[in-house]
C-alpha cells in the first residue's frame, strides 16, 4: 500500500475534525500531498468517519487520477487539486462547516483577527466569494483571495485551511474555530479590539520562533 505514513497523518486529522467539534455527519475532508510524488491522500466521499481508516483513504494525482483506491475520493477533490497546482508550497488542506466561522461566511464578513492566536493563522481570515461546491471555481477563489493567510472562509459554504502538512492545516481550522466563537461572543457585548498589522506581525513572529520545543 503506498504512502503509508502520509495515510496515517490524513487519516489522523481527518478523525480530529468531528473531535473537535469541526464537522458532522459525513461532511469535510482533510488531504495531504507528498512532496516526492506529487500524489494526494485524500478522504473518501459521503464516508462516516467512525468507518474511516488509514487503507480506505484515496490517493490521487494531481489531475484527479485516482492512483490507489476502491472508493470515490472527496467530492471537493477538484477544490484541493486546484489549490496544491497553485501553491507547490503546500502540502496539508482541510475543509470543514465549523459552525461560528461558516456564521462569519453566511453574513459574508471576513474572520477579524481578535485574538494572539491569529499569529498561528497569518492574521484575520479572509472571505471568498461564493461558488458552489465540488468543482474548481472555488479553488481557484481560494488561491485568489487568501494571500498569506492559511485559512479562508467562503460565502455562505465553510471553511478552507491550508499548511505545509496535513497537521497543520488541522491546526489551523481548530484555531479559525476558536477565533471565530471567540469574536462572536464579544460582539454579543461590544466591539471587539482588532489587533492591527504591528501586532499581528509580532505574534506571528512568536509562535514561528519561539513557540514550542526546539531542537
Amino acid at each position: 500500500m503506498m504512502l503509508q505514513t502520509l495515510r496515517e497523518e490524513v487519516y489522523k486529522c481527518n478523525m480530529l475534525l468531528p473531535a473537535t467539534d469541526l464537522v458532522k455527519m459525513t461532511s469535510g475532508n482533510v488531504s495531504g500531498r507528498d512532496p516526492e510524488t506529487n500524489l494526494i491522500v485524500i478522504k473518501p466521499s459521503g464516508i462516516a468517519y467512525e468507518k474511516l481508516t488509514p487503507e480506505n483513504l484515496v490517493i490521487v494525482d494531481l489531475d484527479g487520477k485516482v492512483i490507489e483506491g476502491e472508493l470515490t475520493p472527496s467530492i471537493d477533490t477538484e477544490t484541493h487539486l486546484v489549490v496544491y497546482r497553485g501553491r507547490p508550497d503546500i502540502f496539508g488542506m482541510v475543509h470543514t462547516h465549523s459552525p461560528y466561522a461558516t456564521s462569519f461566511a453566511v453574513l459574508g464578513q471576513p474572520i477579524p483577527p481578535v485574538t494572539t492566536t491569529c499569529g498561528l493563522i497569518g492574521g484575520g481570515v479572509p472571505l471568498g466569494g461564493f461558488a458552489c461546491f465540488g468543482g474548481e471555481a472555488i479553488g481557484e477563489e481560494i488561491l485568489k483571495v487568501i494571500g498569506s493567510s492559511l485559512g479562508i472562509i467562503m460565502q455562505s459554504h465553510g471553511v478552507f485551511t491550508i499548511g505545509k502538512t496535513a497537521s497543520q492545516a488541522t491546526r489551523v481550522a481548530v484555531e479559525v474555530e476558536d477565533m471565530a466563537k471567540i469574536a462572536h461572543l464579544a460582539m454579543l457585548i461590544g466591539k471587539p479590539i482588532i489587533l492591527n498589522e504591528a501586532q499581528i506581525a509580532e505574534v506571528s513572529n512568536g509562535y514561528i520562533n519561539e513557540y514550542g520545543q526546539k531542537k
